[in-house]
């Protein structure tokens, strides 16, 4: 086994820690990343693999991992490392194979719809402006969803620095005493806001891939009488267009999710701040008291401008796939790329197999 292989079968060692911590996603990703960075030229390209990045993985993994082994992981190790590393074997040969398919089915598919050039334009032209429609009223819901969500937040921490003013001015001999669990209440306040911000925004995301599910479906049935003959082509172009809308929904998800840390992280030292003022002369407390609403209140500015325009992002990126399905459908020519989503995507549904059977095995 060459020393390449072998950190894929540490990894995955890791990644396996306990029945708990397995994810199919996350031993798929291990798996999709060791070959991507691989490349197809496995012979010249392993000797050339800079193992900085995945040393890195390797011992996060092993960190979280080692206090979670029990008799599950290591059967379950047993059986995984020959299906990953078998599966990473194969994948260079499927990648060419998927390619060669995908190159081959287009080029058929556009010739079928070729005698019907204008209604195929029509439809995709038509489905565009219905999916903008349909996805406009989701992304305004969106925006004002994080406006009333920003307005919340402002509005339940702003009272904490005319409190913090009020307070220094009734206890000015003992404000220290007085205001020691402060700090602890605006952390609270910080805390269970950001957190009901995140709770207020993850559904309309959801909201957003359903309506594109619901697209690619009426595209489908749009699309399926001028290619009878190719079904199988233009189903494939299909799924990689719904693999684009969930990964899209799941980095919107993701942002959002990452915009409110981020928020939190920003609100957070000022409760660390005062905490520190109220160890030091009286000056600083007060200071800090004057500029607290205005911190907060340029704080939640920024993430309110930061999220507002990600639903219109998410339909400006599906609509472009859209585009590019269009442009594919009149050209019969794959992208360079095509084939690699459903590639990753016939690799995560292996994974998902194979520790679903290993479990039902244990089980």
């Amino acid at each position: 086994m060459s020393p390449k292989a072998a950190t894929l079968v540490l990894v995955l060692l890791a990644v396996a820690g306990s029945r708990a911590d397995v994810s199919a996603d996350q031993v798929a990703s291990v798996i999709w990343k060791y070959f991507m960075e691989l490349g197809t030229n496995a012979k010249d390209t392993v000797d050339q693999l800079q193992q900085a990045e995945l040393t890195k993985q390797l011992n996060t993994l092993l960190q979280s991992n080692l206090e979670t082994v029990n008799s599950y992981a290591t059967d379950l190790q047993r059986r995984l490392v020959p299906f990953a590393t078998e599966l990473q074997a194969r994948l260079a040969q499927d990648s060419q194979r998927l390619k060669e398919q995908i190159q081959g089915e287009l080029a058929e598919l556009q010739a079928k719809l070729s005698p019907y050039a204008d209604e195929v334009h029509q439809q995709i032209g038509t489905n565009i402006r219905q999916l903008q429609a349909q996805l406009s009223p989701y992304a305004e819901e969106l925006r004002a969803q994080v406006d009333r969500s920003a307005g919340e937040l402002r509005r339940a921490l702003e009272p904490y620095g005319a409190e913090l003013r009020e307070r220094l001015q009734e206890h000015a001999g003992s404000a220290q005493a007085s205001l020691r669990p402060y700090a602890d209440r605006l952390q609270q306040q910080i805390d269970s806001g950001v957190e009901s911000l995140q709770g207020q925004l993850a559904p309309l995301a959801d909201g957003l891939k359903a309506q594109v599910e619901r697209s690619v479906a009426e595209l489908r049935r749009g699309l399926s009488p001028y290619a009878q003959e190719v079904q199988g082509g233009l189903e494939r172009q299909l799924a990689r267009l719904s693999l684009q809308a969930e990964r899209a929904a799941a980095e919107l998800r993701g942002r959002l999710a990452a915009s409110g840390e981020e928020l939190r992280a920003q609100l957070s030292p000022l409760a660390q701040e005062l905490r520190e003022a109220l160890g030091s002369e009286g000056e600083s407390l007060h200071q800090l008291a004057q500029r607290l609403d205005e911190r907060v209140g340029q704080t939640v500015e920024a993430f309110r401008r930061q999220a507002a325009p990600y639903g219109e992002l998410f339909g400006q990126q599906l609509v472009q796939r859209l585009e590019e399905l269009r442009q594919k459908l009149d050209s019969g020519t794959a992208g360079v790329e095509d084939h690699l989503d459903l590639l990753e995507k016939e690799v995560q549904e292996k994974v998902a197999s194979f520790l679903s059977a290993a479990e039902q095995a244990e089980s």
